[in-house]
Protein backbone atom coordinates (compact mmCIF):
# COMPACT_ATOMS: atom_id res chain seq x y z
CA UNK A 1 0.00 0.00 0.00
CA UNK A 2 1.09 3.57 -0.82
CA UNK A 3 1.01 6.03 2.32
CA UNK A 4 0.70 9.60 2.14
CA UNK A 5 2.19 11.30 5.48
CA UNK A 6 0.43 14.98 6.18
CA UNK A 7 2.39 16.06 9.40
CA UNK A 8 5.78 14.50 10.20
CA UNK A 9 6.66 15.29 13.61
CA UNK A 10 7.02 12.57 16.29
CA UNK A 11 3.89 11.08 15.64
CA UNK A 12 4.69 11.32 11.20
CA UNK A 13 7.74 9.74 12.16
CA UNK A 14 6.45 6.81 14.06
CA UNK A 15 3.92 5.98 12.19
CA UNK A 16 6.24 5.88 9.14
CA UNK A 17 8.73 3.06 11.42
CA UNK A 18 5.32 0.86 11.77
CA UNK A 19 4.04 1.66 8.22
CA UNK A 20 7.41 0.31 6.38
CA UNK A 21 7.84 -2.59 9.35
CA UNK A 22 4.40 -3.91 7.84
CA UNK A 23 5.82 -3.44 4.06
CA UNK A 24 4.09 -0.60 2.79
CA UNK A 25 5.48 2.53 0.96
CA UNK A 26 5.52 6.00 2.48
CA UNK A 27 5.40 7.78 -0.95
CA UNK A 28 4.74 11.56 -0.15
CA UNK A 29 5.30 13.10 3.42
CA UNK A 30 4.05 16.61 4.23
CA UNK A 31 4.33 19.67 6.79
CA UNK A 32 4.23 22.92 7.10
CA UNK A 33 6.85 24.31 4.58
CA UNK A 34 6.03 22.25 1.78
CA UNK A 35 2.01 22.37 1.61
CA UNK A 36 2.26 22.27 -2.55
CA UNK A 37 2.92 18.86 -2.02
CA UNK A 38 -0.71 18.44 -1.88
CA UNK A 39 -0.60 18.87 -5.46
CA UNK A 40 2.34 16.70 -6.33
CA UNK A 41 1.74 13.35 -8.53
CA UNK A 42 3.13 11.37 -5.67
CA UNK A 43 0.82 12.56 -3.26
CA UNK A 44 -2.49 11.55 -5.55
CA UNK A 45 -0.92 8.24 -5.98
CA UNK A 46 -0.84 7.59 -2.26
CA UNK A 47 -3.89 4.80 -1.57
CA UNK A 48 -4.14 6.42 1.89
CA UNK A 49 -3.15 9.56 3.68
CA UNK A 50 -2.52 9.36 7.30
CA UNK A 51 -2.95 12.89 9.37
CA UNK A 52 -1.64 14.01 12.53
CA UNK A 53 -1.21 17.74 13.01
CA UNK A 54 -2.93 19.89 14.63
CA UNK A 55 -6.37 21.65 15.30
CA UNK A 56 -5.69 24.94 13.08
CA UNK A 57 -4.22 22.57 10.55
CA UNK A 58 -6.18 19.19 10.39
CA UNK A 59 -9.63 20.71 8.65
CA UNK A 60 -7.78 22.20 5.55
CA UNK A 61 -5.04 19.07 5.54
CA UNK A 62 -8.12 16.22 5.35
CA UNK A 63 -10.05 18.65 2.78
CA UNK A 64 -6.89 19.24 0.44
CA UNK A 65 -6.61 15.59 0.18
CA UNK A 66 -10.35 14.38 -0.12
CA UNK A 67 -9.50 17.23 -2.82
CA UNK A 68 -6.56 15.66 -4.59
CA UNK A 69 -9.27 12.08 -4.48
CA UNK A 70 -7.22 10.70 -1.37
CA UNK A 71 -8.70 8.45 1.26
CA UNK A 72 -7.37 9.97 4.69
CA UNK A 73 -7.06 8.61 7.98
CA UNK A 74 -6.66 11.65 10.68
CA UNK A 75 -5.66 11.60 14.09
CA UNK A 76 -5.90 15.45 14.93
CA UNK A 77 -8.27 16.12 17.61
CA UNK A 78 -10.14 19.59 18.28
CA UNK A 79 -11.56 20.11 15.03
CA UNK A 80 -13.44 17.31 13.83
CA UNK A 81 -17.41 17.61 15.63
CA UNK A 82 -17.15 21.40 13.90
CA UNK A 83 -17.10 20.05 10.62
CA UNK A 84 -18.75 16.45 11.00
CA UNK A 85 -21.89 17.37 9.25
CA UNK A 86 -20.46 18.32 5.86
CA UNK A 87 -17.60 15.84 5.73
CA UNK A 88 -21.04 13.12 6.19
CA UNK A 89 -22.18 14.62 3.09
CA UNK A 90 -19.08 14.48 1.64
CA UNK A 91 -18.54 10.99 1.83
CA UNK A 92 -22.01 9.99 1.29
CA UNK A 93 -22.90 12.03 -1.84
CA UNK A 94 -19.50 12.71 -3.20
CA UNK A 95 -17.82 9.62 -2.64
CA UNK A 96 -14.86 10.91 -0.54
CA UNK A 97 -13.51 8.50 2.24
CA UNK A 98 -12.52 10.17 5.99
CA UNK A 99 -11.70 7.53 8.81
CA UNK A 100 -11.46 9.67 12.01
CA UNK A 101 -10.39 8.63 15.27
CA UNK A 102 -10.06 10.87 18.43
CA UNK A 103 -7.55 7.89 19.59
CA UNK A 104 -6.11 5.44 16.94
CA UNK A 105 -4.92 2.73 20.45
CA UNK A 106 -6.15 -0.50 20.57
CA UNK A 107 -5.96 -0.03 24.08
CA UNK A 108 -8.54 3.12 24.13
CA UNK A 109 -10.54 1.29 21.88
CA UNK A 110 -11.12 -1.97 24.20
CA UNK A 111 -11.04 0.87 27.43
CA UNK A 112 -13.67 2.70 25.55
CA UNK A 113 -15.75 -0.64 25.32
CA UNK A 114 -15.08 -1.29 28.84
CA UNK A 115 -15.94 2.46 29.86
CA UNK A 116 -19.87 1.85 28.02
CA UNK A 117 -20.50 -1.25 29.52
CA UNK A 118 -19.53 -0.03 33.33
CA UNK A 119 -21.49 2.71 32.66
CA UNK A 120 -24.34 1.14 31.46
CA UNK A 121 -23.94 -0.98 34.71
CA UNK A 122 -23.89 1.70 36.66
CA UNK A 123 -26.87 3.54 35.36
CA UNK A 124 -28.81 1.24 38.01
CA UNK A 125 -26.55 2.90 41.15
CA UNK A 126 -27.64 6.46 41.15
CA UNK A 127 -25.34 6.57 44.68
CA UNK A 128 -22.19 6.76 42.18
CA UNK A 129 -21.20 9.92 41.17
CA UNK A 130 -19.11 9.75 37.92
CA UNK A 131 -15.79 12.12 37.15
CA UNK A 132 -13.21 11.83 34.60
CA UNK A 133 -9.38 12.97 34.20
CA UNK A 134 -7.40 13.47 31.50
CA UNK A 135 -3.33 14.16 31.49
CA UNK A 136 -0.68 14.85 28.72
CA UNK A 137 2.49 16.64 27.53
CA UNK A 138 2.79 20.07 27.73
CA UNK A 139 2.65 20.54 23.74
CA UNK A 140 -1.59 18.94 23.73
CA UNK A 141 -3.33 22.09 22.87
CA UNK A 142 -6.80 21.24 23.14
CA UNK A 143 -8.37 20.29 26.63
CA UNK A 144 -9.80 18.24 27.59
CA UNK A 145 -8.46 15.78 25.09
CA UNK A 146 -10.77 14.52 22.40
CA UNK A 147 -10.24 10.61 23.72
CA UNK A 148 -11.24 12.25 26.91
CA UNK A 149 -14.66 13.81 25.09
CA UNK A 150 -15.42 10.94 22.94
CA UNK A 151 -15.14 8.92 26.76
CA UNK A 152 -17.45 11.03 27.83
CA UNK A 153 -20.21 10.63 25.31
CA UNK A 154 -20.10 6.97 25.93
CA UNK A 155 -20.88 7.53 29.81
CA UNK A 156 -23.65 9.80 28.48
CA UNK A 157 -25.33 7.65 26.02
CA UNK A 158 -25.82 5.42 29.13
CA UNK A 159 -26.00 7.06 31.95
CA UNK A 160 -29.83 8.37 32.65
CA UNK A 161 -28.42 10.83 35.11
CA UNK A 162 -26.06 12.57 32.95
CA UNK A 163 -26.98 14.43 30.08
CA UNK A 164 -24.10 16.71 29.36
CA UNK A 165 -20.22 16.92 30.00
CA UNK A 166 -18.45 20.15 31.30
CA UNK A 167 -15.20 21.50 31.31
CA UNK A 168 -13.35 20.90 35.09
CA UNK A 169 -10.32 22.03 36.39
CA UNK A 170 -7.19 23.02 34.18
CA UNK A 171 -3.63 21.86 35.53
CA UNK A 172 -0.92 23.90 33.73
CA UNK A 173 2.20 22.90 32.91
CA UNK A 174 3.69 25.77 35.58
CA UNK A 175 1.22 23.74 38.67
CA UNK A 176 -1.49 26.69 38.36
CA UNK A 177 -4.63 25.22 38.23
CA UNK A 178 -8.13 27.09 36.87
CA UNK A 179 -11.77 26.06 36.43
CA UNK A 180 -13.48 23.51 39.24
CA UNK A 181 -15.39 20.39 39.33
CA UNK A 182 -17.98 21.97 40.83
CA UNK A 183 -21.28 21.41 38.73
CA UNK A 184 -24.75 20.74 38.41
CA UNK A 185 -25.87 16.72 38.96
CA UNK A 186 -26.72 16.31 35.37
CA UNK A 187 -23.16 17.11 34.03
CA UNK A 188 -20.00 15.33 34.17
CA UNK A 189 -16.49 17.13 35.14
CA UNK A 190 -13.81 16.59 32.78
CA UNK A 191 -10.77 17.96 34.30
CA UNK A 192 -7.29 18.02 32.02
CA UNK A 193 -3.61 18.37 33.63
CA UNK A 194 -0.64 19.00 31.32
CA UNK A 195 2.54 17.79 32.51
CA UNK A 196 6.26 16.68 30.88
CA UNK A 197 5.74 14.49 27.59
CA UNK A 198 3.01 11.98 28.75
CA UNK A 199 1.65 10.27 25.87
CA UNK A 200 -1.70 10.29 27.13
CA UNK A 201 -3.44 8.80 30.79
CA UNK A 202 -7.57 8.93 30.81
CA UNK A 203 -9.29 7.94 34.14
CA UNK A 204 -12.79 8.00 35.31
CA UNK A 205 -13.94 6.99 38.99
CA UNK A 206 -17.45 6.04 40.20
CA UNK A 207 -17.52 7.33 43.91
CA UNK A 208 -19.88 6.64 46.87
CA UNK A 209 -20.26 7.41 50.01
CA UNK A 210 -19.21 3.46 50.94
CA UNK A 211 -16.43 2.72 47.90
CA UNK A 212 -15.17 4.27 44.87
CA UNK A 213 -14.82 2.27 41.78
CA UNK A 214 -11.70 3.42 38.81
CA UNK A 215 -10.84 2.72 35.15
CA UNK A 216 -7.63 3.69 33.82
CA UNK A 217 -6.02 3.68 30.72
CA UNK A 218 -1.85 4.63 30.42
CA UNK A 219 0.11 4.88 27.40
CA UNK A 220 2.99 4.00 28.11
CA UNK A 221 3.94 5.57 24.41
CA UNK A 222 3.16 6.31 21.21
CA UNK A 223 3.72 3.02 18.95
CA UNK A 224 0.22 1.72 19.96
CA UNK A 225 -1.51 5.36 18.27
CA UNK A 226 0.82 4.83 15.36
CA UNK A 227 0.23 0.86 14.97
CA UNK A 228 -3.61 1.81 15.36
CA UNK A 229 -3.59 4.62 12.63
CA UNK A 230 -1.39 2.11 10.14
CA UNK A 231 -4.20 -0.66 10.80
CA UNK A 232 -6.73 2.32 10.12
CA UNK A 233 -5.36 2.81 6.61
CA UNK A 234 -5.39 -0.32 5.97
CA UNK A 235 -8.68 -0.93 6.72
CA UNK A 236 -10.08 2.76 5.31
CA UNK A 237 -7.98 1.33 2.08
CA UNK A 238 -10.59 -1.42 1.17
CA UNK A 239 -13.94 0.91 2.51
CA UNK A 240 -15.46 3.74 1.44
CA UNK A 241 -17.00 6.83 3.49
CA UNK A 242 -16.97 8.20 7.23
CA UNK A 243 -14.93 5.92 8.86
CA UNK A 244 -14.23 4.93 12.29
CA UNK A 245 -12.64 2.70 15.83
CA UNK A 246 -16.15 0.95 15.62
CA UNK A 247 -15.99 0.37 12.00
CA UNK A 248 -12.40 -1.00 12.59
CA UNK A 249 -13.05 -2.93 16.15
CA UNK A 250 -16.39 -4.65 15.98
CA UNK A 251 -17.04 -4.77 20.51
Amino acid sequence: MKIALIGYGKMGHEIEKIALRRGHEVVCRIDADNQEDFESEAFRSADVAIEFTCPAAAYGNCMKAIKAGVKTVSGSTGWFEAHREELATLCSEQGATLFWSSNFSLGVAIFSAVNSYLAQIMNQFPDYDVTMSETHHIHKLDAPSGTAITLAEGILAQLDRKTQWVKGTLTAPDGTVSGTTACQPNELPVSSIREGEVPGIHTIRYESEADSITITHDAKNRSGFALGAVLAAEFTAKHQGLLGMKDLFKF
